[in-house]
């Protein structure tokens, strides 16, 4: 039920279109949430009809993009999913398992994997420490930026986990 509350959140930080919704979920929201903008269409559909948004009043124009708003029981939802309690979901990687059918069938082939793997997370870390610098080098920000900022700062550990991993399973496969 995570989609609805990103865009609760997209929504609460500025109303915007179902369009600009999908830029801002492939700007930022994708480093921690994808959705296509089919599956945001729909959402944006559900929520309005659950009152928890609405489109903003707007002057007559042709081609002009409906924009949305949170209503009270929206930003109630989503407060409420921010207090509820959620256990951490199981990890869920098909690496992982391609390594652990190697165990079995032979690893032909994967230690390349691991290589293009481990190039992909030293430039998605090389991204985000390019974010961190630009949009969270000011002094004293806010409690909401700080905030930002520790989503970030999951997303830069994470993948220097990866690299560490990575760097300590290729050597398996150089010994082959």
């Amino acid at each position: 039920m995570s989609l609805p509350h990103a865009i609760l959140t997209a929504l609460l930080e500025k109303p915007s279109s179902g369009l600009e919704l999908t830029r801002r979920f492939d700007k930022s929201f994708q480093y921690f949430w994808s959705a296509t903008h089919q599956q945001i269409y729909r959402e944006l559909a559900k929520l309005e009809k659950s009152g928890f948004i609405r489109p903003l009043p707007q002057q007559p124009s042709r081609g002009r993009k409906r924009e949305y708003e949170v209503l009270p029981a929206g930003r109630e939802e989503l407060t409420g999913w921010v207090a509820r309690s959620e256990d951490p979901r199981a990890v869920r990687d098909p690496l992982l398992l391609r390594l652990r059918a190697a165990a079995v069938v032979g690893s032909q082939g994967l230690g390349a994997e691991l290589e293009r793997h481990l190039g992909l997370h030293q430039r998605q870390l090389a991204e985000y420490l390019a974010i961190e610098e630009r949009d969270f080098s000011q002094p004293d920000p806010s409690a909401g930026t700080r905030l930002q900022h520790l989503v970030l700062r999951g997303g830069i550990d994470l993948e220097r986990y990866w690299i560490s991993w990575l760097t300590e399973a290729l050597p398996e496969f150089r010994q082959r």
